[in-house]
């Protein structure tokens, strides 16, 4: 495992191309586009203000830069760096940016979610598309990028509409059954439309693309219910998290409960590894303290910790911070779900066990490994080529899991760098780590293969 050098970044607006050659990261009103293989500079440009979102074309052919205080949206393209495009939204403002599948439309969201804006690069011609829900996730493309859902809301009821990407005409309108609509995902396979309902009422309502509604899922009533949802690459699966700490799985073909997943503060479970998280001290020898050897570099050595993973034999006890009744969005409930890519693990993280990542085997429908960290879980992704989990918690340090065990590798860059979130590059063969303002590649040994 090698470690690239350190370069500058803002507001973590650092992504890949969709075709893997090219990194762009932003720093303050500046984008940079580097070769990812050589990380050398391909293209600069210069921004009118400071970039707060940044997206590539899927094409990989132009970059998109927002910056929604002054509702402006630059474009730039990499065949040609003297050609760039401004969208300027106006008093109207913006708060959101995004491109369409086919990278040559540009969908903006509104102040007050008045509109959304489709603006096409091609033909300079401009629709608007009226009662956007101002909710958690509000617009998805079906994964080949023929459809958009889109979240409304209009006489006090939630709709969904559909639209063909091609021209953006309205397939379906139809209204859901949801009190207070908090998200929609496709299925990766394009054929089921999620929709689930706020945290005040737990509804999960599965419909097909011609808006038939198939299934209606609810766990239990009275309760703060749906807290996150995902689906398995395969389409085969769909996770619910919720504020019970429980991990449900609904199955593709009758859309019930398949299995249930808990998050206990103590684990009993034989056939599961619990990897802790362990911390130490360099032992420093009484020769080495002189104040020559510590100001000649000496003092990285005694300040810094080694990390390393203990296997811990059940019953385990997991640190469990209990949430303030009194404050509004409680520390509890499952947060975070991730499918491995090839959909056999599951990764789950629940709020109350803020350090603690639970690994699910969904052949076997039981628990793999629990890993417990010394500090809260920042990022959890999975490698987009193979079953290896990649997490980070705040500090100088990257952490992997995959079905042979798990490492804890200290990042060597200079100046104190701490890890705050992590991506994958496509290929699954590196990783870039992003710090507050600084980021750097990890590049993984391919000839170790999962481990």
């Amino acid at each position: 495992m090698n470690f690239s050098e350190v370069f500058k970044q803002s507001n973590q607006l650092c992504k890949v191309s969709p075709d893997g050659k090219y990194l762009a990261t932003c720093v303050q009103y500046r984008l940079v586009v580097r070769d990812v293989s050589t990380l050398q500079i391909l293209h600069l440009y210069t921004c009118l203000d400071q970039i707060v979102h940044m997206d590539w074309s899927s094409d990989s052919l132009f970059i998109l830069c927002a910056m929604y205080k002054r509702g402006l949206v630059q474009v730039w393209s990499l065949e040609q760096p003297d050609w760039h495009c401004k969208i300027d939204e106006g008093s109207i403002g913006l708060v959101s940016s995004r491109w369409s599948p086919d990278g040559r439309h540009i969908l903006n969201t509104t102040e007050f979610h008045l509109r959304v804006t489709v603006w096409s690069l091609c033909t300079k011609a401009v629709s608007y598309i009226k009662y956007p829900k101002a909710c958690q996730k509000g617009i998805d493309f079906s994964r080949d990028g023929s459809y958009m859902a889109l979240a409304e809301r209009r006489d006090c009821k939630d709709f969904v509409s559909v639209f063909v990407c091609d021209d953006w005409h309205l397939l379906r309108h139809f209204e859901t059954e949801t009190q207070d609509l908090a998200g929609l995902e496709w299925s990766p396979n394009g054929c089921v439309l999620a929709v689930w309902d706020s945290c005040l009422e737990y509804k999960v309502l599965l419909y097909s693309l011609d808006g038939r509604l198939l299934s209606t899922y609810s766990a239990y009533e009275w309760s703060l219910g749906v807290k996150s949802v995902t689906w398995s690459p395969s389409s085969q699966l769909l996770a619910i998290g919720s504020y019970d700490e429980k991990v449900r799985i609904l199955n593709h073909i009758t859309w019930k409960k398949m299995a249930e997943f808990e998050h206990p503060a103590t684990i009993n479970n034989q056939k599961a590894v619990v990897y802790k998280e362990v911390e130490r001290r360099p032992v420093v020898a009484n020769d080495d303290l002189t104040l020559r050897n510590i100001s000649m570099g000496g003092g990285g050595v005694l300040f810094n910790t080694q990390s390393k993973y203990e296997i811990c034999p059940p019953p385990v006890q997991i640190p469990v911070v209990k949430p303030d009744p009194d404050r509004a969005n409680p520390k509890i409930g499952v947060s975070a779900l991730a499918f491995s890519s090839d959909s056999r693990y599951l990764a789950t993280k629940n709020d109350s066990m803020a350090s603690v990542v639970w690994v699910w085997d969904m052949q076997k429908m039981k628990l793999e490994a629990v890993l417990e960290q010394t500090s809260g879980v920042r990022c959890i992704q999975w490698d987009p080529r193979r079953p290896r989990l990649a997490l980070c918690t705040g500090n100088a340090r990257l952490y992997l899991w995959s079905p042979a065990g798990c490492v804890s590798v200290q990042v060597p860059a200079e100046g104190g760098f701490q890890v705050q979130s992590l991506c994958w590059h496509c290929s699954g063969d590196s990783l870039i780590l992003l710090g507050k303002e600084q980021l750097c590649l990890c590049y993984m040994d391919t000839d170790q293969g999962d481990d």
